[in-house]
């Protein structure tokens, strides 16, 4: 009996050090390279602050094309706001050339495909698992491209996310490639001429998960009037897709904000899960709000 004793405080002693080692130092970005599966290569950088709460939420910050982890994190108020708030933030790395996200292939748009949105949701699933997350409080966000993703992220693993933002994206599935390459431009998509009813982009966003009933991300949507690069068009086919997810009447909104959260930004509720904000004369992209991120959060 006492040998068993002690085997087992042996066992829990080698686990307890081999998860303390598994975090890395706080303060500061650092890289972690042994999440489990990443089938892309997909780089996990991740800031774990020196204030962390003792369950903690996590925010996934999702760079720019021609962005990067590094980049991301120098240029996003996240890290400080991780800081205030006591969460963890993640900053994945794309693993191609100029950066940008595969949005495009069917591997990345399907749940557990094998693409890069598989390997982002093993990033989060690690951290929850090393830093005893907070699983209700787990958060996707991204500009530009990492807008893209933050929708195909909200689509392919809602069980994941409570909420979203989304800064100059287009919908999920908008960009899939006919010929499923990977991380392929789709300049009609980009261009805005990929139109459809809010029912059937539901549809292109829950066949991303078959047969999943669960709860899924409330979703804010930012975009630009003045956007050349992903034409302003793809603000009300993002709007229509989570409208049409969420049973909401696409054409009949229950409130619209005048200058919110700023002058010329137009906010457009809903329900409780949806929001557009259209900011008149902003180009792409559209500046992060930190601080209405962490009110939609639930952080503030």
């Amino acid at each position: 009996m006492a040998r068993f004793s002690i085997l087992s405080a042996i066992y829990l002693y080698i686990l307890l050090v081999g998860s303390c080692l598994a975090q890395v130092p706080r303060g500061s970005l650092q890289q972690v390279t042994n999440f489990g599966s990443n089938p892309t290569n997909v780089g996990m950088y991740i800031y774990v602050p020196n204030n962390l709460a003792a369950k903690p939420g996590i925010v996934v910050a999702i760079h720019y094309c021609t962005g990067s982890a590094q980049a991301y994190y120098s240029g996003t108020p996240y890290a400080q706001l991780a800081e205030q708030y006591g969460f963890i933030v993640i900053y994945p790395s794309s693993p191609y050339s100029g950066t940008c996200w595969d949005v495009s292939s069917q591997a990345a748009l399907t749940h557990n495909g094998g693409g890069d949105s598989n390997s982002i949701a093993n990033m989060v699933t690690w951290t929850i698992q090393q830093y005893n997350a907070d699983t209700s409080k787990v958060f996707v966000t991204g500009s530009s491209s990492g807008a893209m993703m933050t929708n195909v992220m909200a689509a392919t693993y809602p069980e994941l996310f409570a909420a979203a933002t989304v800064y100059s994206g287009v919908a999920a599935g908008c960009f899939v490639s006919s010929t499923n390459q990977v991380d392929a431009w789709n300049s009609s998509c980009a261009l805005g001429q990929v139109v459809n009813t809010p029912q059937v982009w539901a549809q292109v966003a829950e066949n991303m998960y078959p047969g999943y009933n669960g709860p899924r991300p409330r979703m804010q949507i930012y975009h630009g009037s003045a956007d050349t690069t992903l034409y302003p068009q793809n603000y009300y086919e993002e709007c229509k897709q989570w409208a049409g997810v969420f049973g909401y009447d696409y054409n009949n909104p229950q409130q619209v904000e005048q200058n919110t959260p700023e002058a010329n930004y137009q906010t457009t509720i809903w329900g409780p899960n949806l929001q557009g904000i259209y900011a008149t004369g902003v180009g792409h992209t559209v500046p992060i709000h930190g601080q209405q991120d962490m009110e939609w959060f639930g952080f503030a």
